[in-house]
């Protein structure tokens, strides 16, 4: 259970927050200018900060951005530091699950032998209400000392429905509204939706999380941006 909490909040937090304005034709919706740092601030129940995670944009190629992240609890404690990169791709972006997971989920594994393999995650530069995207996957074998575990991340039913004008600290920005589903599987399966509101030379302004009756269970604003 305490590993799928943290994929849980891995995959919700972290998938949504790597996004701001880009410097570079091959990517609309994430930044690839070394320097550019933005703040995603989470909330849990009651609408109370559950986390902080602080992005720098700290190397760029011709096709790809290096992001280091940091992420703080609630009283600015650093939990953990890592980094992922965004590649260019068909008029778009692509990240695999893997990069934009916790570390502490492959700490808690680190004296084993891990195998990852999945499908990208993709982002198209020219979106529209009503357009499918493609799934992404991410699955890791485990071998404990001769005892076999899976885990297995499904991001499905991605679809661009809305249109709308969000206000956060870090300003007001006019977004895409991207929906999917989460599914974790590890002994159990866990199924959660998700809403992403993703502004044009910007990048992720919001999301919210719910449960399968629909309540709100966590969400995540952009607080800090600069260029």
């Amino acid at each position: 259970m305490k590993s799928l909490h943290v994929l849980s909040i891995s995959v919700i937090t972290l998938l949504m927050t790597v996004s701001a304005i880009s410097q570079n034709n091959c990517s609309k919706f994430y930044p690839f200018e070394e320097g550019i740092n933005f703040q995603i601030t989470s909330y849990g129940k009651n609408n109370k900060v559950a986390a902080i995670t602080d992005y720098t944009v700290s190397q760029v190629t011709n096709n790809s951005a290096t992001y280091n992240s940091i992420l703080k609890d609630k009283n600015q404690k650093v939990l953990n530091e890592g980094n992922f990169k965004i590649n260019c791709e068909n008029n778009g972006i692509t990240m695999n699950l893997e990069s934009l997971l916790n570390p502490q989920l492959f700490d808690q594994y680190r004296d084993f032998e891990t195998t990852i393999s999945g499908t990208n995650i993709v982002l198209p530069n020219n979106l529209q209400i009503g357009q499918e995207l493609p799934d992404a996957t991410m699955k890791m074998n485990i071998d404990m000392s001769g005892i076999q575990m899976e885990m297995n991340v499904l991001m499905t039913n991605r679809n661009v429905i809305d249109q709308d004008t969000i206000t956060t600290p870090a300003g007001s920005f006019y977004c895409y509204i991207i929906s999917y589903t989460n599914t974790i599987e590890m002994g159990m399966s866990r199924t959660s939706t998700s809403k992403q509101w993703i502004a044009e030379g910007v990048g992720m302004v919001k999301q919210e999380d719910y449960n399968r009756r629909g309540k709100i269970t966590s969400s995540s604003l952009l607080t800090r941006f600069n260029k």
